[in-house]
């Protein structure tokens, strides 16, 4: 009996390739941690002096060419959001993309936004 050759190929997607490899086994990005709804824009044309930058680090700054949530680079790019979250660190640490995050500290003034919302949650 022949046994079935087992090959990481995706017929659509061509050959697969592990989560884990594309951060090289890195789980979290170096520096701060992204949020979801963290702002990321590139700082420019991307560089040529960087060998190191692999083809998905090329794609985060194609999508990030202009002000983007950190969410939607992943689905745009089709990538988990913690790979994402990843080599956005390594960017963002050579300073190819800049980072904007929401005031997290900001209180709301306006108490018929907050009522407004329980209401829509009530009526769920």
């Amino acid at each position: 009996m022949t046994r079935p050759r087992k090959r990481w190929l995706d017929q659509e997607a061509g050959p697969v390739v592990r989560p884990y490899a594309l951060t090289r086994g890195r789980t979290r990005p170096r520096g701060e941690a992204f949020d979801l709804i963290d702002v990321v824009s590139a700082t420019g044309p991307p560089p040529t002096d960087r060998p190191w930058l692999g083809p998905e680090h090329w794609r985060i700054l194609q999508a990030c060419r202009r002000p983007v949530v950190v969410a939607d680079v992943a689905s745009d790019i089709d990538l988990p959001l913690a790979v994402v979250r990843v080599l956005l660190g390594d960017l963002h640490q050579e300073g190819l993309v800049t980072v904007l995050r929401p005031a997290s500290d900001a209180p709301i003034s306006d108490l018929s936004v907050m009522r407004n919302v329980l209401d829509g949650l009530k009526a769920l």
